[in-house]
C-alpha cells in the first residue's frame, strides 16, 4: 500500500528497508532526547523492522517508510499509526523518526497531518494519541500544527521528567476542515 501527500510517498516497509532503518534509528542525533539512545547492533533494527512486518500483516496498516517524491528511492524516515502500548492501555499512536538531513522541512508536519487523515478517514478510529519528551520542542511543535493538543502526562521512564500525551479526534478533525 503506497499514499502520496504533495512531497512525500509512503509506503509499507518491507526488509529491504533494513539498512535504512539501522542508519536512521543508530544515529545519536535522532535520539538525543530518547531515553533508551540509539540503536547500536543491526539485529535490533531487525527486530524493530520485523514488529513493524508483523503490524501490518495483522492489521494492515502501521509505520510507513518514507521517501520523497523528487528522490523516490532515498528513504529520509519512518512513521505513521500504529498500536502502541502506554504503560497497560493500548492506544493508537502517531511517531515517527527522520534522518537528520530530512530536519527542518516541514516533512514531519506533512506525515503526521496524512497519519491523522488516515486514521479518521480510513481507519474511523475515534482518537490518536502520542508521546513526546518534554523537552523535545521541535516534535511538539509538529504534534500542534498537526491538530494535536497535550491531555496528560505519562511516566514511562523511570527516574525521569513524565512525557507528554498529545491526542486528537476524528470531532475535532472534521470540525478544522469546515
Amino acid at each position: 500500500m503506497q499514499r502520496t501527500t504533495k512531497r512525500l510517498i509512503l509506503r509499507a516497509p518491507t526488509p529491504d528497508d533494513l539498512d535504512s532503518l539501522f542508519a536512521i534509528y543508530g544515529d545519536p542525533a535522532t535520539h538525543q532526547f530518547n531515553p533508551s539512545g540509539p540503536l547500536s547492533r543491526i539485529e535490533q533494527a531487525q527486530s524493530l523492522l520485523q514488529g513493524w512486518l508483523d503490524h501490518w500483516q495483522r492489521e494492515g496498516y502501521g509505520q510507513w517508510t518514507i521517501t520523497t517524491r523528487e528522490r523516490p528511492d532515498q528513504v529520509i524516515g519512518f512513521g505513521g499509526v500504529d498500536a502502541r502500548r502506554y504503560l497497560d492501555v493500548l492506544r493508537l499512536n502517531l511517531g515517527y523518526r527522520f534522518g537528520v538531513q530530512a530536519w527542518g522541512q516541514g516533512y514531519a508536519t506533512e506525515l503526521s497531518q496524512a497519519a491523522l487523515a488516515f486514521a479518521f478517514t480510513e481507519l474511523q478510529v475515534a482518537e490518536v494519541f502520542a508521546v513526546v519528551r518534554p523537552q523535545h520542542h521541535a516534535s511538539i511543535r509538529v504534534l500542534e500544527k498537526a491538530g494535536m493538543h497535550r491531555i496528560d502526562t505519562l511516566s514511562d521512564v523511570p527516574g525521569q521528567t513524565p512525557s507528554l500525551v498529545y491526542r486528537s479526534s476524528r470531532d475535532e478533525a472534521v470540525s478544522q476542515e469546515q
